[in-house]
């Protein structure tokens, strides 16, 4: 029994000590970027949220194949089709709605930059993407949808 106990007791700390994400977060769901050129789903990872892109206002290109990373810094990922890109990942829940500590990749020029996301009183997301102090960054304003307009 004792050996039991000591088995059980320290899962059970380590469970109460690694809280679980809440799926009705207001971050999670489908966002249209400030653009309007693209949807992303914000959903849980793990203990962690991630997005990527889940819709396209133009997800072919000229000669009407899929539209790829080819910015992508590994050359390896350049063929990778944008629709459906993990494009923010790793942010760790400051508070209900806001999230820090995560990055966020600009396919447009192959950048990864440190970010930030909150949901604002009007119900939008502000994601932040800033090198090494959110003072030095950009924000834009992102629109909840209620679905993604048929994917990409």
């Amino acid at each position: 029994m004792k050996a039991l106990r000591s088995l059980i007791l320290p899962a059970m700390f380590t469970l109460a000590a690694s809280p679980a994400l809440a799926a009705d977060d207001p971050a999670f769901g489908l966002w249209l970027v400030e653009a309007k050129t693209a949807i992303v789903e914000i959903a849980p990872c793990g203990d962690k949220a991630c997005g990527k892109i889940v819709w396209l206002e133009e997800p072919n290109d000229a000669n009407g194949a899929p539209k790829v990373d080819t910015q992508n810094p590994d050359e390896g990922n350049r063929s990778n089709p944008i629709c459906g890109l993990a494009m923010l990942g790793n942010f760790a829940q400051d508070s209900e709605g806001e999230w820090e500590s995560g990055y966020i990749y600009d396919a447009s020029d192959g950048s990864t930059y440190d970010a930030k996301m909150a949901v604002q009183e009007g119900g939008t997301l502000e994601v932040r993407g800033f090198i090494g102090v959110s003072l030095f960054g950009k924000s834009q304003t992102w629109s909840r949808v209620e679905d993604a307009r048929g994917g990409c």
